[in-house]
């Protein structure tokens, strides 16, 4: 029989640590937590309410590295990736508890995913299925070495998992650019690792073009006006990145 371990990062998170916690309780062997030791609110208390639940407070190394340390710090092989703010669905509970009975064919799993933006499920602009690797074999899977987006590099093919995460990742727009200002400049830092230099046409047409592609292509105008903020926000996003990278280059 499989067992799994999952492995989350935490910083500030009382207002989702339980409910990601409690989804996992029933089907996941290991839970470990590696929280941030600059969290401020009751996310310890909360953690420390689950005395199956392991953690450990850390100083933050970045998104890759304190993942890649996490890795080091699991019992079993095969490893559940979940941010704080995302839950297992009923659906993929069973999925995966299925999962523990059976012979892998594959050394990394995809699974949709679905986000709550300001109260609402989107089921379009691009978000939905959005699908994500989260389920892998620690052995043949590294962590890239993004700032921010990271992702696993895994040796090897990747099977899918059709059961549901769910994201809650905006409850209101204070919340998105609480993030906002964080990301973009992690992003450009990224960025800029590969492209030094910003055209105009960057700051003008990418913007456009991912409003175009999320509210017209991809179907945002049937989330309604949460499709179309979410599009805007996005574009703004991409403005904002590349602004930030022709800052730096500037200052350079």
């Amino acid at each position: 029989m499989i067992k799994i371990s999952s492995l989350i990062i935490a910083k500030n998170e009382e207002a989702n640590i339980k409910r990601c916690i409690e989804s996992q309780l029933n089907c996941i062997d290991e839970i470990f937590i590696l929280l941030d030791d600059s969290t401020s609110d009751s996310s310890e208390k909360i953690i420390k309410t689950y005395p199956q639940v392991r953690y450990e407070k850390i100083k933050w190394l970045g998104y890759s590295e304190t993942k890649s340390y996490g890795l080091t710090k699991l019992s079993h092989k095969w490893v559940l990736w979940l941010d704080a703010d995302e839950e297992l669905t009923a659906e993929l509970q069973q999925t995966l508890t299925a999962f523990k009975q059976s012979k892998p064919k594959f050394n990394a799993y995809s699974m949709p995913r679905r986000a709550y933006f300001l109260g609402k499920w989107i089921k379009h602009c691009g978000w939905y299925p959005g699908r994500v690797v989260r389920l892998f074999d620690k052995e043949k899977s590294v962590f890239s070495n993004n700032d921010v987006h990271e992702k696993l590099n895994v040796n090897g093919s990747i099977g899918e998992l059709n059961a549901d995460i769910n994201h809650y990742t905006d409850p209101s727009i204070e919340h998105y650019y609480d993030k906002f200002n964080r990301y973009t400049s992690l992003a450009a830092k990224d960025f800029s690792k590969k492209k030094s230099k910003v055209s105009l046409s960057d700051l003008i047409l990418r913007p456009i073009f991912i409003f175009v592609k999320m509210y017209f292509i991809r179907g945002g105008f049937l989330d309604g006006r949460h499709g179309f903020v979410l599009s805007v926000f996005s574009a703004n996003y991409v403005f904002t990145k590349y602004a930030k990278i022709w800052e730096a280059s500037r200052n350079q």
